[in-house]
């Protein structure tokens, strides 16, 4: 097995050229696909709030029916979608505590 120096760094610089090339067409792409500055936090807060809310109001909704005795829905649906609900409401109950806990901190920094 020979193998020439000369023509192996060769071989190696195009591979490491067709690689810049692949690596700057992806970054290209990324960037035209997603750009998460865009995404305005209050935005994704409200969208979130309303998502447990919403959860809250279909547990609401299917109480009732298990309640009327509608046949469609199961006391093991309404206890899942119960539990989703609760866990929902609790973590927001969390961010919640994790924003005014760092607002507070903020505020009490010497400016």
């Amino acid at each position: 097995m020979n193998i020439k120096g000369q023509a192996l760094y060769a071989e190696m610089q195009t591979m490491a050229g067709q690689a810049r090339a692949v690596g700057t067409e992806l970054k290209l792409r990324n960037i035209e696909q997603v750009n998460p500055s865009q995404s305005d936090f209050s935005s994704m807060l409200t969208n979130a709030l309303s998502q447990v809310n919403n959860l809250a109001q279909e547990t609401s909704t299917m109480r009732t029916a298990v309640e009327m005795g509608d046949p469609n829905v199961s006391l093991a649906q309404v206890m899942i979608a119960s539990q989703k609900s609760s866990l929902a409401f609790e973590a927001t109950v969390q961010v919640r505590n994790k924003l005014v806990e760092a607002y507070k901190e903020i505020m009490s920094m010497p400016v």
